[in-house]
């Protein structure tokens, strides 16, 4: 039996905590920087974590994960 794929963009986005849950980093923080208020972009810069709901999809685009 043939080993499984990983997907390799899910694999750089998303990191399975201790616990078994996925933390993952937030949208809305790569550009167009100036219009945003300093106080916005210092919470995008706080660990995000992934919806229990979505964690089934993450579990099988990250097998070994």
């Amino acid at each position: 039996m043939p080993k499984m794929k990983s997907s390799r963009s899910a694999g750089k986005r998303f990191f399975k905590t201790a616990t078994g849950k996925y933390k993952c980093g937030h949208a809305n923080r790569s550009h167009i920087l100036t219009k945003k208020a300093t106080k916005r972009k210092r919470n995008l810069r706080q660990t995000n974590h992934v919806n229990p709901s979505d964690a089934g999809r993450i579990d099988r685009m990250l097998p070994y994960a």
